[in-house]
């Protein structure tokens, strides 16, 4: 049975990340401790091949994959947007502590709309709409493999909404220019909107951190979903 592999990675930090600012629209270049980073890791680990490539539309997302990738002609998924941030956007939080409505948000566990940005369902729906037009788009094409460069906040709602095993955004957070590798079966995505996330990402990286639990629960949740037919044994790469 075909199945479909998306590599998910992590942004490096902008200049404004590292300041500590809201950086959802706004456009702010690597840093150049970002840039020289990730071509350290690139040097060291081995990041995956792919067929087809895909950035949230920033210039943090799209260099992150030129750097990792750089004969690719990414295409941008303008839904993959990270949060629009609204007034907050650009700001740190203590330029922000005296304004009562960012404490209400801030105590609202940062769920609701900010003033003239988007509240956080909204921002769920748009992204999972844009990434089942990704998913929809590689089967019609046949393309088996692909990476998609994202933000932070993407990829933990992304692996949240589809991910086996299921756990929440905040449990799937991984370090910048690392990622997950998800397949995607077909049936089992049309039939019940999921996706196995089998390894982390880069490869030969001998982490010993929480991730590699979910990676581990992953595969067992799979191996339930796949059983022992034709749909591939989930320990394999595609």
């Amino acid at each position: 049975m075909k199945s479909y592999v998306i590599h998910l990675i992590r942004n490096m930090p902008c200049e404004g990340n590292l300041e500590g600012r809201y950086i959802g629209r706004t456009e702010s270049p690597l840093a150049l401790e970002s840039i020289a980073q990730l071509a350290r890791r690139k040097r060291q680990y081995q990041y995956p091949a792919a067929a087809a490539f895909y950035a949230s539309p920033s210039t943090r997302c799209v260099d992150t994959l030129k750097i990792l990738y750089p004969q690719a002609d990414p295409e941008v998924v303008l839904e993959l947007a990270e949060c629009d941030f609204g007034e907050w956007e650009n700001k740190t939080a203590q330029e922000l502590q005296n304004d009562p409505r960012f404490a209400a948000w801030m105590a609202g566990g940062g769920t609701a709309a900010p003033p003239g940005g988007e509240s956080g369902a909204v921002f769920v729906q748009r992204v999972c709409q844009g990434f089942e037009l990704l998913v929809k788009n590689l089967m019609a094409q046949g393309q088996t493999s692909a990476v998609l460069v994202t933000t932070a906040g993407v990829m933990g709602s992304l692996l949240e909404a589809y991910g086996l095993p299921q756990a929440p955004a905040h449990q799937w957070m991984c370090q910048p220019g690392c990622g997950y590798s998800v397949r995607i079966t077909p049936g089992l995505w049309m039939r019940s909107g999921v996706m196995e996330v089998f390894a982390q990402l880069p490869g030969g990286e001998d982490r010993e951190s929480p991730d590699h639990l979910v990676v581990d629960l992953a595969r067992e949740a799979a191996q339930r979903a796949y059983g022992s037919g034709d749909g591939g044994s989930p320990e394999t790469e595609a």
